[in-house]
């Protein structure tokens, strides 16, 4: 099995890493797959169902337009992410995701200061929020081009800003869409879910794989 890759570090690991964790595949690629994600969690999905896949991160315009639902949005910054990297890709099937999370009209994104994650997570505090995470799917030369919305309902519990400070002093909410990670520091945030727990870490794994699997861009 091999891993294309440029730059990127999964986690903690390396590639080479991943090899001797991961080291076979209960499916069989009758494609080559690229994810257009530079995520770490998402690559870490991919990488622990034994899939090969290059990474080539798409550089889009994520500016929400004026009156854009939050599902829409996410699935339009999907579509545009594997139609950009598909554009040079063609023989390839590019797998895009786009994970927000929105509390009413509200879409909060990765918070850029410490002050904004800090505005962020006092919102979320004792409420329930959605994530949503929109899903493409392109592979140009076979013509498939499908795209989803994958909800999950996320209630937090009500901590202190005592508390909201010291977790945003680790760094954890700064690269992560509502200002948390659910599978790193930020899981004690979060005091229930309904829905699928991948979906919030950024790929909603039982819904991608199903997709591929229809297309009979993976089989078994």
């Amino acid at each position: 099995m091999v891993f294309f890759w440029k730059k990127y570090i999964i986690s903690n690991f390396s590639i080479l890493d991943y090899r001797s964790h991961y080291p076979s595949s209960m499916f069989k690629q009758q494609t080559s797959f690229i994810l257009a994600s530079a995520s770490p969690r998402r690559q870490e999905y991919l990488a622990s169902l034994g899939i090969s896949f290059e990474t080539i991160p798409a550089i889009i315009d994520e500016t929400p337009m004026a009156g854009e639902s939050s599902a829409a949005f996410a699935i339009r910054m999907a579509q545009e992410k594997s139609q950009t990297v598909a554009q040079n890709n063609k023989n390839s099937c590019v797998i895009a995701a786009d994970t927000v999370v929105t509390l009413g009209q509200n879409i909060f994104g990765k918070p850029t200061t410490v002050e904004e994650a800090r505005t962020i997570l006092r919102k979320l505090q004792g409420r329930a929020h959605k994530v949503i995470t929109g899903v493409a799917v392109h592979h140009a030369r076979k013509n498939i081009d499908e795209s989803f919305p994958v909800e999950t309902e996320v209630v937090f519990e009500q901590y202190s800003d005592a508390v909201i400070d010291a977790y945003i002093a680790t760094g954890d909410p700064m690269d992560k869409a509502g200002g948390y990670g659910i599978q790193s520091y930020g899981g004690f945030l979060v005091k229930s879910i309904t829905g699928s727990y991948s979906n919030v870490v950024g790929l909603p794994m039982s819904h991608l794989i199903t997709t591929l699997l229809k297309h009979n861009l993976l089989t078994v």
